[in-house]
């Protein structure tokens, strides 16, 4: 079986100096390997062909045959790394934490243990009627279970 560490120093030597960072790379029992690979320009077809070339030139397929699948991150996955939240600051997400709350708004920013994102609440106001208020949140990464982006459609 092919390991992930011979995939991740292929991946490595191509990416290097380059802006593409990687997301995430899984390799199966039956040697198929997935590569998504981001960076804060978005990735061209031709980055994502070119390290496919890459990752077959430098993996032997006469040892080991597999299959290779190389994709930027699909706008329904969930930001796995850090750098991907940074790339999206400014950005509407829906954040929800390990005890299943949900909590959608704006990434603002990255503190030392988490993310500080804008979000609307309800609170009670002064005549009893609830108000919303725009309040700045933080939340640890251990208390975030996924964030997702949402696209909005203009």
């Amino acid at each position: 079986m092919i390991s992930e560490k011979a995939v991740l120093e292929v991946v490595n030597r191509h990416t290097e100096g380059t802006g593409l960072f990687i997301v995430d790379i899984h390799v199966s029992a039956s040697n198929s390997i997935r590569v998504v690979v981001d960076s804060d320009e978005g990735v061209t077809v031709k980055e994502c062909s070119d390290l496919t070339r890459a990752i077959e030139n430098g993996l032997d397929r006469d040892k080991e045959d597999f299959n290779l699948e190389v994709s930027s991150p699909g706008l329904s996955e969930p930001l796995k790394v850090l750098r991907q939240y940074s790339k999206n600051i400014g950005r509407e997400v829906v954040i929800e934490t390990v005890d299943g709350q949900k909590h959608k708004g704006k990434l603002t920013g990255l503190s030392d243990n988490g993310i500080l994102f804008e979000e609307l609440v309800k609170v009670k106001g002064e005549k009893k009627r609830p108000e919303t208020k725009l309040m700045i949140r933080e939340l640890d990464f251990d208390r975030v279970r996924s964030t997702k982006l949402v696209v909005l459609f203009k």
